[in-house]
């Protein structure tokens, strides 16, 4: 009996000294076998254990694996708004390809999946709305930064009459969604390598509140109001969220930004743009503005 305890711990330890073995066990694993445990993952954590060795490389590229990541309306999302064919595509790279950023309709819009859940993101600039007076260089002007994905945000210097709005018309997977204005008091540049914000141009915005509002097509509505305060900070502002129940159908919405009240002038405003997000991530992007906003 002390002889096979032994040579057990003996075959014990030369498995220690000898990593090879332990790596040669892994790779015979059936790639099948292998590709059934990664599919519980997600995509950050399948791209990890695809670096282990070859055949977990092989079985991470496995099309029903990142089928099931991917957005419902993947292919519409390709072929209607990229105009790019899912033809002879791994799942593995339209994954790859949707999770990065994607413009379209003259790169006024962005769309883009989460990379840890697949959930559909859309962002529109401040070129992609309605903007009251925007044409008129006395009121409006369109500024150059490197802090909008879109590189341009619509800056108000001065008016009596703030409107915004714009829509939106898209085939959402089902879920609930929320949608958000990006905004920001006052004007950065950079100065010496160091963020600067102008304020000299920012007032009004302390007497009476912005109005918000969305609509959809099946009915929805959401107002919200709020006063604008965070002179210098980004804020992803909520308006609403609204639930699809129907992902084979468009959903339009519709969305508006206003301060109409015509007794005192508002100016100092950035628009960048408007987010719709599933309501997970929005609770993520929100819990972030107020880490922001209270430092």
């Amino acid at each position: 009996m002390g002889a096979n305890a032994s040579s057990s711990i003996d075959s014990t330890r030369s498995g220690l000294s000898n990593p090879s073995s332990k790596s040669k066990k892994l790779e015979d694993i059936p790639e099948a076998c292998v590709a059934l445990v990664l599919s519980y993952l997600n995509p950050p954590e399948i791209c990890m254990m695809g670096r282990i060795n070859r055949a977990f490389h092989a079985a991470s590229s496995a099309d029903f694996i990142w089928e099931s990541k991917l957005p419902s309306n993947y292919k519409y999302i390709l072929e209607k708004l990229l105009g790019r064919s899912v033809t002879g595509m791994r799942k593995k790279d339209i994954f790859a390809k949707l999770s990065r950023s994607n413009y379209f309709d003259g790169g006024t819009k962005e769309i883009w999946i989460d990379r840890n859940n697949g959930g559909v993101c859309l962002a529109i600039c401040s070129k992609g709305m309605r903007i009251t007076g925007i044409d008129d260089r006395r009121y409006w002007n369109y500024i150059s930064t490197d802090e909008s994905r879109f590189q341009t945000v619509a800056y108000l210097q001065q008016m009596w009459w703030l409107e915004v709005d714009g829509d939106l018309e898209f085939q959402f997977p089902v879920g609930t969604y929320s949608l958000f204005f990006r905004l920001q008091l006052g004007r950065v540049t950079k100065r010496l390598g160091r963020r600067v914000c102008n304020s000299d141009h920012v007032h009004g915005w302390d007497i009476k509140p912005v109005q918000f509002q969305l609509t959809t097509s099946n009915g929805e509505r959401a107002i919200s109001r709020c006063y604008l305060d965070n002179v210098g900070t980004w804020i992803h502002h909520h308006v609403g969220d609204f639930v699809v129940e129907d992902p084979t159908i468009m959903t339009k919405i519709r969305f508006s930004l206003t301060q109409i009240d015509c007794t005192h002038t508002k100016g100092g405003l950035c628009v960048d743009s408007v987010l719709v997000c599933p309501i997970s991530l929005a609770k993520v992007l929100t819990s972030f503005d107020s880490l922001i906003v209270t430092k």
